[in-house]
């Protein structure tokens, strides 16, 4: 009896997951522990870091039976096959106003030099023994921009996914904490202060044509990225038509919402103890920072060039937002300026009623909307409460300001 029981003891830990845990399954399973407390705890981009986190620990699950047909399989073929990143820029093209873009067309030069980083990256990792296609998925990084990461590492090199998502991640959510060293560095106080003026209205015809145009264009020019500039303008005109407003909210909300748990949590699972301990992850990580750092001293150097050339009319630190399509590159810009001259908003505005003044363009500051409220009937004065999403996953926060009637 005893050895009946000691053969059915023998067979359950063979079969466990216990028999076949290592010390790099438990690093693995540590780090997605530590991703889970940095983004619930310290709110580092906590609606991906999250997921991504849980799927690390999942991922070093020993014999965990994900590489048979069900629901990891499938959220698997959709990383590696590159179903949901365009899918992301379905939603993110329904979140975007490219308004600011159309009004002010020299930012989108600031939002070409910030991505300098990117080739500093492209050419150190080249120089450490990287190949190109492994280089470029490497320097990506420095775009702070997650999907576009996994999208091109899914397409590159594969086997690198889960380090560069991870990389880009983090430095998406350190970036307060990166960016305004580097902003000071290249700027004076006197720069920091520069008023930019009040943006044109921009007609429904070009918003409407915007997106058309540049799916034909850019399509013809790098068929290559038909899927994921296809899908972006399809979604920017579902918010512009004025006729897709179901359309326009389903992107923007429930599939935004599904395809970014499927997106982070597929990120994670790739994240196995042997695809990611070692020396190359390291590399990654730094090589990253590079790239992030260097895309931001470019975007500011640039802008300071702007302002040379226009007299004095565009503020450098819009520069450092070209650098991500994330909310929080132009929120660190807004409040690095601001700190130097409390009245100066270097976000988008859009008009309300009086006057605006002291506000600028971030040049990736996409997504703007507004209620004007009444303060004090006394002092007829309106507060104008503005809600800004970039060209990204994730919501920002609330701006306000005050405006004379």
């Amino acid at each position: 009896m005893f050895e009946a029981f000691f053969v059915a003891l023998s067979s359950v830990w063979a079969d466990s997951g216990f028999s076949a845990l290592t010390g790099g399954h438990v690093i693995m399973i540590c780090v997605g522990l530590l991703l889970l407390y940095m983004a619930i705890a310290k709110g580092f981009e906590p609606l991906l870091l999250s997921p991504i986190a849980f799927g690390c620990i999942l991922a070093n699950i020993p014999k965990n039976g994900f590489e048979e047909p069900g629901v990891m399989s499938v959220i698997m073929y959709g990383i590696h096959h590159e179903v949901f990143p365009p899918l992301i820029f379905l939603g993110v093209g329904a979140m975007t106003d490219f308004g600011p873009l159309l009004a002010n067309p020299k930012t989108l030069l600031l939002g070409a030099a910030a991505q300098g980083g990117v080739f500093v990256a492209l050419l150190g990792a080249m120089l450490l023994g990287f190949t190109v296609q492994e280089a470029a998925a490497i320097g990506i990084i420095g775009g702070a921009d997650g999907p576009t990461s996994i999208y091109l590492a899914a397409k590159m090199a594969p086997q690198l996914l889960g380090a560069i998502a991870v990389a880009a991640y983090s430095y998406m959510s350190l970036v307060p904490l990166i960016q305004p060293p580097i902003m000071k560095l290249f700027t004076t106080e006197a720069d920091r202060k520069i008023v930019m003026e009040q943006l044109r209205p921009v007609s429904h015809f070009e918003k409407v044509a915007f997106p058309i145009m540049c799916t034909i264009v850019i399509s013809l020019l790098l068929p290559s990225v038909t899927a994921l500039i296809g899908m972006l303008m399809l979604g920017n005109l579902f918010k512009e038509a004025g006729c897709l407003d179901r359309l326009s909210d389903t992107a923007q909300n429930a599939l935004m919402n599904t395809v970014t748990i499927m997106l982070a949590t597929g990120t994670g699972l790739t994240m196995s103890a042997d695809a990611f301990l070692n020396y190359q992850t390291i590399l990654i990580i730094i090589l990253g920072l590079v790239a992030f750092i260097g895309g931001t001293a470019a975007g500011v150097i640039f802008g300071k060039l702007m302002c040379m050339v226009d007299g004095g009319k565009t503020n450098p630190l819009i520069g450092s937002a070209g650098v991500s399509a994330v909310p929080m590159a132009a929120r660190v810009s807004q409040k690095v300026g601001q700190k130097a001259n409390p009245a100066n908003f270097l976000l988008m505005a859009v008009p309300v009623r009086g006057s605006v003044r002291n506000v600028a363009l971030s040049p990736k500051a996409m997504e703007v909307w507004s209620s004007v409220i009444t303060v004090s009937k006394q002092e007829r004065r309106f507060v104008s409460l503005r809600r800004l999403t970039d060209c990204s996953m994730m919501p920002s926060t609330f701006m306000a300001f005050s405006v004379s009637r």
